[in-house]
């Protein structure tokens, strides 16, 4: 993952640049949603407002999903290996390949010139509500085994994989692991640039870096002099960011601790703050919000979110070769693993357009 020191700080200067004197603030919506909003007269921010405005999206699901802390964390040390030569990436390859199998998926290879991208597809009942895609680089760095960066999101990739599998829903779901994000996100540039990859799309959910959290005073970083009150100086949160196009994505992470909550209180109880940041115009003023595998998504036009702890403004293992599976924070990375399986249960379940629709009502 690229790193994102200057994320949200740049999304601030980019904003002044515009002609404004908009302010960052955050709105706490309930006791487990932080949400990032731009004061700004600029188109934009309505979008924004629809997000912090429209009511909670509770969809009835009969038989909730619960991850298996034990199967994430076999995924990260089965996957405790560097994974940047050919050979690594093959050997992960197999690995995710013989996974995918095992639940009943029926993985395709797709070669670009740089590497291999590994696609699967489960059909949904409904062909008109399009299909929702979960994807996570598998590769890393030279020096690193990448347990955060990125096992972590091949492993949840890999629990949506079990858990939905069979399960009928009116989208379908589509699952992606991309080669080469390291080298510059060549493998999701490949995927994007398949025309017939994102005639069915209607959305996706990206994970980078999603296992790590710390919970003393300070260990959160944020950029020198950033003008809003920061969520926390603990590293407890889970970070979603997304396009002001396609509020509805980010709304359904903002919902993720609603689905069925009795019939997940257990789970439901342990989940993290979820804090939001729509980010507008596709990034392009923003170009630090485009150093994950979302951003070729967001420049095809495609609703996208990136998943994320906050890589090196937390991690002190980021690209070393200390992101091994002993510092990955179990049960925040089991908890991280829940609210993306609800969010995209969510919105498999829900056929509803994924635009930003111009009523805030159209929300409800």
């Amino acid at each position: 993952m690229k790193k994102w020191i200057w994320l949200l700080l740049a999304v601030v200067v980019a904003f002044a640049a515009i002609g404004s004197s908009g302010l960052w603030q955050q709105h706490q919506q309930s006791a487990v949603i932080e949400t990032v909003n731009v004061e700004n007269s600029d188109p934009a921010q309505q979008d924004v407002e629809k997000l912090k405005a429209s009511p909670p999206l509770v969809i009835s699901v009969s038989s909730p999903l619960q991850v298996s802390g034990q199967k994430l964390f076999a995924h990260i040390q089965n996957l405790n290996f560097k994974r940047y030569t050919n050979t690594e990436r093959s050997r992960t390859r197999t690995y995710i390949i013989s996974q995918l199998k095992k639940f009943g998926w029926k993985p395709q290879l797709q070669n670009f010139s740089e590497g291999v991208n590994i696609f699967a597809e489960r059909q949904g009942t409904d062909k008109t509500a399009g299909a929702i895609l979960v994807g996570a680089h598998y590769d890393t760095v030279a020096i690193s085994p990448g347990a955060d960066d990125n096992a972590s999101g091949v492993a949840v990739a890999l629990e949506i994989a079990r858990l939905l599998g069979s399960r009928p829903t009116p989208r379908t779901l589509q699952l992606a692991f991309f080669d080469k994000e390291e080298a510059g996100l060549l493998g999701s540039q490949a995927f994007t640039a398949k025309v017939a990859n994102l005639q069915n799309l209607h959305g996706a959910i990206i994970m980078d870096m999603v296992g790590y959290a710390c919970y003393t005073a300070g260990c959160q970083q944020y950029p020198a002099n950033l003008p809003i009150t920061p969520p926390s100086d603990k590293g407890d949160f889970l970070a979603v960011v997304g396009d002001t196009e396609h509020l509805p994505m980010l709304k359904a992470f903002e919902n993720s601790h609603l689905l069925s909550r009795s019939s997940l209180a257990k789970v439901s109880k342990n989940l993290p703050p979820i804090f939001t940041l729509p980010v507008p115009l596709k990034g392009l003023l923003t170009p630090d919000t485009l150093r994950s595998d979302h951003a070729p998504f967001w420049l095809q036009g495609v609703g996208a979110v990136l998943v994320t702890d906050t890589a090196n403004l937390r991690t002190p293992h980021y690209h070393q070769a200390s992101d091994t599976p002993l510092n990955i924070e179990r049960s925040f990375f089991t908890a991280a693993a829940q609210v993306v399986v609800n969010a995209t249960n969510l919105l498999l379940a829900n056929n509803s357009d994924l635009d930003t629709p111009v009523n805030v009502s159209a929300l409800k």
